[in-house]
């Protein structure tokens, strides 16, 4: 039961937020992809998807007239998702080298992430939660 949970609530969250945006056209895709994925296959697509879809609506800047502001601005969400497609292919993956390749993009993507938040004096989000757990 929790495993076909694990699987099923993931490609609805997809669905829904497709389907909005596509006019249901992901929801067919989510229906089919749950027939014809088996194992940890479905909840890697899912967790993947999810991850590309908010990653390129949080790249979506409106200009700020400061180029470098906005790399960063677009960058740090491209690498928290390539975070959370490493971090899917933990839970999922097994292939060694891939694996430890996966560990090294979140250790690589999580310092860059914290040098660019550093250049223009923003928190990184180890600071800031460490912030609010001091409160």
């Amino acid at each position: 039961m929790l495993k076909t949970l694990a699987v099923a609530l993931p490609l609805a969250v997809v669905a829904y937020a497709g389907g909005a945006k596509f006019g249901g056209e992901t929801t067919h895709i989510a229906s089919q992809m749950m027939s014809e994925l088996c194992g940890d296959e479905a909840p890697f697509m899912a967790e993947n998807q999810i991850a590309m879809h908010r990653m390129m609506s949080d790249m979506n800047i409106a200009p700020s007239g400061d180029v470098d502001r906005d790399f960063s601005a677009m960058m740090i969400p491209h690498h928290q998702g390539a975070i959370a497609m490493a971090q899917a292919e933990l839970r999922y993956g097994r292939n060694e080298t891939l694996r430890r390749i996966a560990q090294e993009i979140i250790v690589d993507q999580q310092q860059e992430i914290a040098v660019m938040r550093l250049a223009f004096d923003q928190p990184s989000a180890s600071t800031a939660t460490a912030a609010l757990v001091r409160k």
